[in-house]
């Protein structure tokens, strides 16, 4: 299937004539379309950036431009970007374009390069985790806050970290470790804790921190350079979390035996394969895929990051059984340049990418005149009762609500659009039902209604504020016409009409031939004896017998020798045989080679002429060159339908 934007490829950059600067000449019409110098300069150079603009490379481009220009008016004539799917998939593109202007550049920036400098560092870390909701009322958020202050304090005062993780914390996982969850680096834990990891020293520990979870009382244990991305392949005996004492024994027994097969020199993939549980890794002598900080247990990060290139682990356990690692390979981190599009791409699904987008915010406020009624927010909120909680909150019915809420230029958000917003909200929420609760959610839901009601507007502005960007969507909007109207002009019509394609293929059938070929004989055998018989036979073939005959011949005493398959061998096919079969030695019936390895002859039996090939041996590039007639007529009918008119003085100051 060819790409729909293949078909804009030479006019990118493409707009309509409203774009175009009044003073710029007229380059040319199409029917009533106007089509400026400066439009047709900037597609050229865009398309042809080591191209001089000479006369010869500027009239070649100007008829690419026209057939284009001709397809895209045929489209439209069509009713094409009226369909459904048409605008189904013009908006999809839409919304990925805009994409970029919805942050702010500067701030994005500084994430990125924030985000790379932390990926150099490997921070391990412990916590203890006292959960509360992220909806929690101000009475249960404090509450947790003051648990997490008063542990805090015990351990500044001297008790153990890790005594107090086991009793106190409320992440199952870790406290069994003393709240130890190994090392982290960027977007490996939630950003709140992330950012206040990085700022502690060894030893160090926080106030609470608050994140979706609860607050987290972080300690940082170390702090070292990140080495980068391991490979490593592993042997793993299972132990389910539920298992037995007899089960962990069996798991025990069972690496060890896998162990001691590595000891005595057996191949480590072979022992993956034969021993290791992980069925999925086995399979590929338990290599796992390249990984990076914080992306395996502490246990196993550890082995893997601390063991030498080469060398194999003795049995460790961790939280899914015992494993043995041999390490593979390490890469560094690339540098700034390399990784900085992927750190661009995983900050735009992090939380971090909500600053970039508050920034933005903020500015469009000022842009726009933005303009907040707290009397009238405060009157909304008033109105909201716990049934917001279960999702089932409805408007009363005896509220006024006909005041502006925010402003922006020449648009008012008024009480009755957010109250309604609220009425279709039915996430339900868990944790205390509480009045306080409810409000605190209808706040929150509030902030992030009016930012997308302020984005709203900024991106129905974008086409008018962003020249480019404008553009840029034309060139969308016309690839998708393209692609819909040639689809079922020329490609899906040269596959579908079967007898216009073998009408096609009759008249040009000479354009598809056969060179000559060699008729090649694969032959198998027994044994050299064998071999060697039909040798003979084929060098000494005084009564000019056919291989058949001679095969037969032998195989009078014991089946030795099968004929097993007959092939035409095109020059370059298989070069090893080239020399055998196209050379200028004419005695072809005594042209063979021998492969001993297989056990296998391949005799030239003669030459076959060249000769048309058949519509089912080359329909690919017959049906391709078919396209190509298509398009062919189809341009000429629409040279014929649409009256173009370019003007040559304009032409000649194209530079």
């Amino acid at each position: 299937m060819k790409n729909k934007f293949l078909l804009s490829l030479f006019f990118c950059g493409f707009i309509f004539s409203a774009f175009a600067q009044s003073n710029d000449p007229i380059l040319m019409t199409i029917n009533d379309q106007k089509i400026t110098k400066s439009e047709f300069e900037r597609i050229f150079h865009k398309n042809n950036k080591d191209s001089v603009a000479d006369e010869k490379a500027v009239n070649e481009y100007l008829d690419l431009f026209i057939n284009f220009k001709l397809k895209v008016f045929e489209a439209l004539a069509n009713g094409l970007d009226t369909a459904a799917n048409f605008k189904q998939e013009l908006s999809s593109y839409r919304k990925q374009l805009t994409a970029p202007y919805f942050v702010d550049k500067e701030t994005e920036d500084k994430l990125v390069r924030e985000a790379y400098e932390r990926k150099k560092i490997r921070i391990r870390t412990s916590h203890i985790l006292i959960k509360v909701a992220e909806n929690a009322s101000p009475s249960d958020t404090l509450a947790a806050y003051n648990k997490a202050l008063e542990i805090r304090n015990r351990i500044i005062k001297g008790e153990d970290f890790s005594k107090l993780a086991a009793e106190y914390s409320q992440d199952d996982v870790s406290k069994v470790n003393g709240g130890d969850i190994g090392y982290l680096t960027v977007f490996t834990t939630v950003l709140p804790y992330e950012n206040v990891a990085y700022q502690l020293k060894p030893g160090e520990v926080s106030m609470p921190v608050r994140s979706q979870y609860g607050y987290h009382i972080i300690k940082v244990t170390d702090r070292k350079e990140n080495p980068g991305d391991v490979k490593v392949a592993h042997i793993m005996a299972l132990v389910a979390r539920d298992a037995s004492d007899e089960d962990v024994k069996k798991a025990e027994q069972k690496i060890n035996e896998a162990y001691q097969k590595l000891q005595q020199g057996e191949d480590f993939a072979k022992v993956a394969m034969d021993y290791s549980d992980d069925k999925a890794s086995a399979k590929r002598g338990g290599d796992l895929p390249w990984f990076g900080t914080g992306r395996m247990v502490p246990e196993f990060e550890s082995a893997a990051f601390d063991t030498k290139v080469g060398e194999i682990t003795k049995p460790f356990r961790t939280a899914f059984g015992f494993h043995i690692i041999k390490k593979i390979e390490t890469r560094p981190i690339a540098p700034f340049e390399n990784e900085r599009n992927d750190l661009v791409s995983k900050i735009a699904k992090d939380p971090r990418a909500q600053k970039s987008k508050t920034v933005l915010i903020e500015k469009l406020k000022k842009e726009y005149a933005y303009s907040f009624n707290k009397k009238a927010f405060d009157e909304v909120i008033a109105l909201v009762d716990t049934s917001l909680l279960s999702g089932n909150y409805s408007v009363p019915k005896t509220a006024k609500l006909e005041k502006p809420l925010f402003t922006l230029k020449d648009s008012t958000y008024t009480q009755k659009q957010f109250i309604q917003y609220l009425a279709n909200y039915k996430s339900k929420q868990k944790g205390a039902k509480t009045i306080d609760a409810s409000k605190e959610l209808a706040k929150q839901i509030y902030n992030g209604w009016e930012n997308d009601k302020i984005i709203a507007y900024e991106d129905a502005r974008l086409e008018k504020k962003y020249p480019s960007f404008a553009q840029l969507l034309q060139e969308y909007h016309d690839g998708i016409l393209l692609f819909d109207l040639t689809d079922k002009m020329v490609w899906s019509k040269a596959i579908k009409d079967t007898i216009g394609l073998k009408e096609f293929y009759e008249k040009n059938k000479n354009k598809y031939m056969w060179d000559t070929r060699a008729e090649a004989i694969w032959i198998t055998y027994e044994n050299d004896k064998c071999k060697d018989a039909l040798l003979k036979a084929i060098d000494n073939n005084k009564k000019q017998q056919t291989i058949d005959e001679m095969i037969q011949s032998i195989n009078k005493k014991a089946v030795c020798i099968t004929k097993k398959d007959t092939k035409l061998i095109s020059k370059g096919d298989m070069p090893g045989i080239d020399k055998i079969a196209f050379n200028d030695d004419k005695k072809l019936n005594k042209k063979y080679t021998v492969f001993d390895d297989k056990k296998l002859i391949i005799y030239i039996n003669g030459m076959v002429p060249p000769q048309p090939k058949q519509l089912n041996e080359t329909k690919g590039v017959v049906t391709a060159d078919y396209q190509s007639y298509l398009e062919k007529q189809w341009i000429d009918e629409l040279r014929k339908k649409y009256t173009v008119k370019v003007n040559q003085d304009v032409l000649k100051q194209v530079k």
